[in-house]
Order: structure tokens, then C-alpha cells, then sequence
């Protein structure tokens, strides 16, 4: 076993499911909300050639991409730090999982870097593009 003394005990399953999903979770979540939004803003532009949709949805879409990649850095955070109680290892570029607490918490903060670029890549076109135009 690899954990550091008792502080392997701190680190409880729901924290490393947390760390493990959280990431996960917001990032589909965005992609759901953008299919939902262009979905519904279009719909009625489409057919009846109402204008553009109301300056706030954009907004509350990127508040909600906030808070979502929020999320998604306190997940990160979480993952770092129980890999950091989990493991003997001092750099994280050395990392390996050699058990599975380990390991999770090293895929945690894998996911979370690749998912949280990936909220930064689809959150802004909807804020600075029109959102019926990006949709056609």
C-alpha cells in the first residue's frame, strides 16, 4: 500500500468519486445546455422569423459555463489533493496509480485538465456569436 500514514484515511470514497466525475458531469452538462439553448432560442426564429433570442439568455448560458468550469477546478482541486494524501510520489509528472484510490485520484486530475479545456472551447461561441447563425 502506498498512502502516507494515516493520511490515506482522510481520503474517503466520496471524495475520490467526486474528483473522479464532477469534471465529467459539468462538461456534459454545458453540452447539454448548448444543444438546449440553440434548440429552443432557434426554433421560434426559424419559423417565424422572430429576431435573435433575448441578450439574457446569453448571459445566464455564461454565467452557468462559469460556475460549471468552477466546478470542474474545485474537482481538480479535490483529485490533486488526494493524490497528493494517497501517494509517496513528490511530483505529479511522476505520477502512477498503483492502487485504485491512486489511481482514480490521478485520472481525476486528467479529466478535469482535458474537461475543463473543454468547457473553456464550447462556452464561448455562444456568448460572442449569434446563437441561431452558429447553429446553421
Amino acid at each position: 500500500m502506498s498512502t502516507n500514514g494515516s493520511n490515506g484515511a482522510e481520503v474517503t470514497p466520496r471524495k475520490l468519486w467526486f474528483g473522479f466525475l464532477t469534471s465529467a458531469v459539468a462538461w456534459s452538462t454545458l453540452g447539454c445546455l448548448d444543444i438546449l439553448v440553440t434548440w429552443r432560442a432557434c426554433q421560434h426564429q426559424e419559423s417565424f422569423g422572430i429576431p435573435a433570442p433575448h441578450p439574457g439568455v446569453r448571459l445566464l448560458y455564461g454565467l452557468l459555463a462559469v460556475a460549471l468550469f468552477v466546478v470542474s477546478i474545485w474537482s481538480g482541486i479535490t483529485s490533486y489533493r488526494n493524490w497528493r494524501r494517497l501517494s509517496a510520489q513528490k511530483d505529479f509528472i511522476e505520477a502512477q496509480g498503483v492502487e485504485r484510490r491512486e489511481f482514480m485520484a490521478v485520472l481525476g486530475v486528467i479529466i478535469t485538465v482535458t474537461l475543463g479545456m473543454g468547457i473553456i472551447w464550447l462556452a464561448p461561441p455562444p456568448i460572442f456569436l449569434d446563437i441561431c447563425w452558429r447553429a446553421r
